[in-house]
């Protein structure tokens, strides 16, 4: 019976085999490879790998025990046989027939025909074409090129194919520096390694290590001696720890995993998945390690506890270069960029006062002094401001700071209802395009709290925006990427950006000789570097209603950080009592966090003044008084900053007018206010990617 069996098998065998002799090689496409993300002293920072993390590498790049390994478990005949082990696959073939279990049989050619043409579909039809397809591309390629092709395609586990993506995935090195106790182990994972995870099953991964050096020993590739040193080592003392990473994001240091992730988006947007993912490109970035190092520990050293807010920094150079992003606290968590807003699958946040500076610009571009001056009391209503309606603002906690304020001292004390008839001296439209003109990449309504920040944008506009303050006018676009080449070494982009003007170097000192006030004696005093001498900073604080969010954003001359913290969830938490204790404005944590990040990467340095200016030529800005009149606070009006420890306040007492200089307190000379208006309000917008 088993002989007619095996007769009727032979035959159907030879009919087919006929048949699929007729068939031809089919062509295939180059293996997708990995892509490496690098830092800018040439360090690896990520690699980025769609459905398959895999780095090619030649055959003599392979240590030699890792190739007899393999061979020794896989295919001792590998070098004599024609690509098929006629009795093996006789064999599985006759078992399958008879309906038992398909079996396997195959040698390394079999394997890489499997992995490459014919899939992985368990049928009598698949294997015997896999046969066929084994001896014709025996038949076309060396043993030496096959067994390179092979070596680069198995599967190894963690999502790496190859040796090169094994060797780092589960050593934490490149292949050529691995040994016999790393060879024994790939090589007992090729069968199924899943089940000999170490982690998951230590028995059953010592026990396919074992099978491997047995046969090593068999072939005579190494001594007994060898296998009971190994042997000696337990898997796990050498094995490094899979890092649950962001999905297509491998081997990131931990807080770089935003920033690779946002950089992976721009590569798919401009070259396609395939490409992006699979090309095998040499991306070399513009983070610098130690600055990105120090701006996650900057952010997370400071909010370290469980229940603590969440902070983003943005840091861009005077070349345009991101040198540091922090988008969240942990990717594996929440993929969410907080750096990026919207682009990042999350949404904007309201930027409080930082707009202010921008309305500084656009005045004095359009030839204002910034000595005009305005009335500063408490709260005042303009009359058909807000799109047809009366706007009411009111500063922080009711203060009135006198009759006759300038632009200047309203930006060092951030005063709300001076701010608020200079935009309106303007138009909201003209501080749009301003905004739009420095770098702010958002979408911006033209409302009449558009000064005071009421609309959604991201820490990277804003980081964008002053930093084109910071480099006298001249805009730069964020530039993430400083070179992008092919795995054989051919550029496919350089770093080339564009450089706009869009203020003239004495508009942009005339600006931030006001915001050099803020670091100095107002608000921003608590970002004051030690190294910093007169008018090396530039900043400015800001902090939305109700404590929402909180911001710093500062400069020295080479390099600009912005500063954002509060929680994702938007109005349902807010910063009112940090830790149960004193509200949060960006004059306090975030200003604190900016410190930091500045202290280190400028550490040994000697940072250069801004040029400032001791003259405000220009026209008089102003409104006629009939245009403003004191107010009552309601709930719908727009409160200032503070950096003072009590909260804000909206009352509906009424006050009546006051021309009262300004309070000598601290707490009111240097205030820093919430801000809110009526019909703007947080939303959760859809997610979008760059």
């Amino acid at each position: 019976m088993l002989f007619l069996v095996g007769l009727l098998s032979f035959t159907a065998a030879a009919g087919v085999l006929f048949v699929l002799s007729r068939v031809p090689l089919p062509d295939t496409a180059p293996p997708a490879q990995t892509t490496f993300l690098f830092s800018t002293d040439g360090s690896r920072l990520a690699t980025l790998a769609g459905a398959e993390n895999r780095v090619s590498v030649p055959l003599k790049a392979v240590p030699k025990v890792v190739v007899r390994a393999v061979l020794a478990t896989e295919d001792r005949n590998y070098f004599e046989h024609g690509g098929v082990d006629p009795i093996g696959v006789g064999r599985a073939l006759a078992n399958d027939l008879r309906g038992g279990r398909l079996q396997g049989g195959s040698t390394i050619t079999q394997q890489y025909v499997k992995n490459t043409y014919v899939g992985r579909e368990r049928t009598v039809w698949r294997k015997l074409k896999e046969a066929v397809l084994a001896v014709k591309i025996e038949r076309e390629l060396t043993k030496n090129e096959l067994l390179e092709r092979y070596l680069n395609t198995v599967y190894f586990g963690r999502g790496a194919y190859g040796v090169q993506a094994a060797a780092q995935a589960w050593f934490g090195r490149d292949v050529s520096q691995l040994g016999l106790r790393e060879a024994a182990y790939l090589a007992g994972l090729i069968r199924s390694p899943e089940s000999a995870d170490v982690a998951r099953d230590p028995r059953t991964a010592e026990m396919r290590r074992r099978r491997t050096l047995s046969s090593m020993v068999d072939t005579r590739d190494i001594t007994r001696a060898d296998l009971a040193e190994v042997e000696s080592q337990p898997i796990a003392t050498y094995v490094v720890t899979k890092r649950n990473a962001a999905p297509r994001v491998v081997a990131a240091e931990a807080g770089t995993e935003y920033v690779v992730d946002y950089v992976r988006r721009i590569l798919v947007r401009d070259y396609g998945g395939k490409v992006a993912l699979g090309g095998g490109l040499r991306v070399t970035t513009n983070i610098d390690v130690g600055a990105q190092r120090a701006a996650y520990n900057a952010v997370y050293g400071l909010l370290s506890k469980a229940n603590d807010p969440s902070g983003a920094l943005v840091a861009i150079d005077d070349e345009g270069r991101v040198r540091a992003m922090v988008g969240g606290r942990d990717f594996a968590t929440s993929n969410v960029n907080l750096a990026v807003g919207r682009e990042g699958g999350g949404r904007g946040r309201q930027p409080g006062s930082t707009f202010k500076p921008f309305l500084l610009a656009g005045i004095v571009k359009s030839g204002y002094s910034l000595e005009s001056a305005f009335p500063a009391p408490a709260k005042i209503v303009l009359p058909k401001a807000d799109a047809g309606k009366d706007w009411s603002v009111h500063n922080y906690d009711d203060v009135a700071f006198g009759s006759s304020v300038n632009l200047i001292e309203a930006t060092r004390s951030s005063i709300n209802t001076v701010y608020a008839q200079a935009e309106a001296a303007v138009g909201a439209d003209s501080l749009a395009k301003t905004a739009k003109d420095l770098g702010v990449t958002a979408p911006l309504s033209a409302v009449a709290s558009l000064v005071l920040g009421t609309v959604e944008v991201s820490p990277l506009d804003i980081a964008s925006a002053y930093s084109t303050l910071a480099r006298r006018g001249e805009r730069i676009d964020p530039q993430f990427i400083s070179k992008i080449e092919t795995a054989d070494g051919a550029v496919l982009y350089r770093s080339d950006p564009s450089h706009k003007r869009v203020l003239s170097r004495e508009q942009a000192d005339t600006v931030n000789t006001a915001l050099t006030q803020v670091v100095e004696r107002g608000t921003g005093i608590g970002a004051r570097l030690k190294n910093a001498g007169p008018d090396a900073l530039i900043g400015k604080t800001g902090t939305t209603q109700d404590y929402g969010d909180a911001w710093f954003v500062g400069s020295t001359t080479k390099l600009t950080a912005a500063v954002w913290m509060g929680y994702p969830e938007g109005n349902s938490r807010t910063l009112a009592k940090f830790r149960g204790g004193r509200p949060v404005t960006g004059a306090t944590v975030p200003a604190d966090i900016w410190k930091r990040f500045m202290t280190a990467v400028t550490k040994g340095q000697t940072l250069d003044a801004f040029p400032t200016v001791t003259k405000f030529p220009g026209k008089v800005l102003g409104v006629a008084r009939s245009n403003y009149r004191p107010s009552v606070a309601t709930p719908t009006s727009v409160a200032g900053d503070t950096d003072a420890p009590t909260g804000p306040r909206v009352t509906t007492r009424r006050h009546s007018p006051t021309t009262s200089a300004p309070p000598n307190t601290a707490t009111t000379s240097i205030s820093q206010s919430p801000t809110t208006t009526s019909g703007v309000q947080e939303s959760d917008p859809p997610s979008q990617s760059p």
